[in-house]
This record gives C-alpha cells, structure tokens and sequence, in this order.
C-alpha cells in the first residue's frame, strides 16, 4: 500500500468516526447537540482538527442526511423484495407503510431530514441536474411513477390542475419520467400527464403531513392509535386510483 492511499484509507475512516459519532449524538440528544465540539471531545481530537474534513457543522449535516436517507432507502427497499415485480400497489403499500414506520423508530433522523428549515437539508426535490435530491425521493418515485404506468389515471381521477403550477409541475414530470427510466420502465408522456403528476405530489403531501403529525405529536385531538387512520388515508388515496386496498 502506497503512503497516499494510506492517507486516503485513514482519512475516509475518519470521516466514516465523525458521523458516525454525530449520528449517535443526534438520535441521543437531538441536533443542537450535534457540534463540531462535541463531536471532537467524543473522539478525543481537537475541534479545529475537524475542520481539515468538513468545511463547517452545516457541511457535516448536509452529510449526515445523506447518510441517513442512504439508510432509509435500503430499508425500504429491502420491505420490498419479495412482492411480485407486477403487484405495483402493494409496492406502494409496502414504500408507505415502510416510511411511516421508520420515521416512528428514527424520530430524530426524520426531523433533521425532512423537517430541517435549511435548504439544502432533507429536500426531496430536483437539484439543478434533474435528478431527485435522495436517496429516499428515489425510491418514491419510482414507486410512484410505476404506478401510474401500470394504472394510467382518467381526467375524471386527477381533476383540473391550477394554471399556475402548470410550469413547475412540467419540470417535475420530467424528473419523474427519469427516475422511473433508471429502473427501466418507460412512461409515455400521454400517461404521465400533468394531471397524473399533480395527484402524485398531492399524495406525498398528504402523507408526509401525516407522519410529521404523528412524529412530532401533533395531532390536533388525541389518538389512541393512529395506525388505523394512516392505513385509510392511504387506502384513500390509492382507492381513487382505482387500486384494492391492502391487508
């Protein structure tokens, strides 16, 4: 082993330490505990020393939720194997219901990644390549986008569409259309309409709201179980797809 790739294997297993140690202290005491002081005091180095492998504790966050969302992903899609390739609903049942439970048993995790106020955080959305913003937001979609391929949606189902989300809503059918390409399935532009677009970000909405209400406690009247009302929401929104529910 050359002295440079010694440098680099030392390096990246620091880097892999210092997350792993902000991770811990995040789910352990929340993410104003996670500093680049702190972290440094776990590891027994210096603060300034941290600074030589993340520009600033924003840096190290933004890192941390990618870390994160990787580890979502493969949960979610590890809930899938086994479900025929063709069952696209129970697909969506499973990505739902598998999100839903890991934001429960991660409530610190899901709050720095999908309920931070900096930008660059947890966003599911398109970066300026046109590609989704992570790990997560893949799995979604494609979920998603399989779906309404194999279940085109009426106009009578998706309803009229406002104006003014015509054009954002144009640039993330494109994104979609994408994402569900790199598993290699085709959706033709006359099935993906913006209608059908429009009922997949509605969706979304609907569900994150419902578990960020569930995850913070925020419901506005007490449930004693709140599983019951998720699993009709969600039977719901795949219903008017024309989708059976689920067991």
């Amino acid at each position: 082993m050359t002295e440079a790739t010694r440098r680099e294997r030392l390096r990246a297993e620091t880097e892999r330490d210092i997350r792993r140690q902000a991770r811990a202290l995040l789910v352990e005491r929340g993410r104003d505990a996670v500093t680049l002081r702190a972290i440094a005091r776990e590891l027994g180095i210096t603060a300034p020393a941290l600074y030589r492998y993340y520009d600033s504790r924003e840096d190290l966050l933004l890192k941390l939720a990618d870390d994160i969302c990787t580890d979502l992903a493969g949960e979610l899609d590890a809930g899938l194997d086994g479900l025929p390739e063709d069952d696209v609903a129970a697909q969506v049942y499973a990505v739902c219901r598998g999100f839903r439970r890991w934001a429960l048993g991660h409530p610190q995790e899901f709050a720095l990644v999908f309920a931070s106020t900096e930008a660059k955080i947890g966003s599911c959305d398109a970066d300026a390549a046109g590609q989704v913003g992570d790990q997560f937001g893949r799995v979604f979609l494609q979920v998603a986008g399989k779906l309404i391929a194999a279940h085109p949606l009426a106009a009578e189902v998706t309803g009229d569409v406002p104006a003014e989300l015509h054009a954002d809503l144009a640039a993330f059918r494109q994104v979609l259309a994408a994402t569900v390409h790199e598993q290699g399935v085709e959706v033709d532009e006359g099935v993906l309409t913006l209608g059908a677009v429009h009922r997949i970000a509605q969706s979304w909405v609907r569900l994150y709201g419902h578990v960020a209400l569930e995850v913070f406690g925020r419901f506005p009247f007490a449930v004693a179980n709140p599983e019951p009302l998720f699993d009709s929401m969600l039977a719901d929104l795949l219903g008017d797809m024309g989708l059976p529910p689920q067991p």
